[in-house]
């Protein structure tokens, strides 16, 4: 081979082997720093408000309504309350859809926490009757003290449910 080919192999060898170091680069700053989040264009040009965060509610005193022990129902539960973790005191009001809970945005309830999974368990309405389901998470989700499996398990009123380390319970 003639001392030009060379000379260009070795110059794009060395050519890619920088875009290698700087993708790692960026790679290695994008998880320590994370990744800065843009507007749409759409948004910008829209001038479309901002949402603001909901506000975080003081929790009311408990009331449990009902026998302990009983299932909690649609009829007699209305809000999710967080009592321990970075958003102590949350309350959010319960619809009848499922409600996905981890560190993930697209999470109904978002737990920024190093030991919550991405999407870590699933509150959902099964009948009459509210469910907690692990997602497979690597932590696990615990109810009442106890890790539960991937199968759904019925939530009574007053149960204490953890993820991470973050607590909370249903309420009336």
């Amino acid at each position: 081979m003639s001392e030009l080919v060379l000379l260009l192999l070795r110059i794009g060898f060395l050519v890619l082997l920088w875009f290698f170091v700087f993708g790692v680069v960026y790679s290695l700053r994008a998880d320590l720093f994370g990744v800065k989040v843009r507007k749409l264009p759409a948004e910008a040009a829209s001038g479309a408000p901002v949402a603001a965060p909901a506000p975080v509610a003081k929790p009311k005193p408990a009331s449990r309504g009902g026998k302990a022990g009983s299932p909690a129902t649609t009829s007699s539960v209305s809000n999710l309350v967080i009592t321990s973790g970075p958003k102590a005191g949350l309350e959010l009001p319960l619809g009848a859809d499922a409600m996905t809970i981890g560190r993930s945005s697209e999470s109904g309830l978002v737990i920024r926490d190093d030991y919550t999974s991405s999407h870590h368990a699933r509150l959902l309405l099964r009948g009459d009757t509210w469910a907690i389901q692990d997602l497979d998470s690597t932590n696990g989700t615990f109810l009442s003290g106890k890790r539960l499996g991937s199968a759904p398990a019925s939530i009574n009123i007053g149960d204490t449910v953890k993820v991470g380390a973050t607590t909370f319970e249903l309420r009336a």
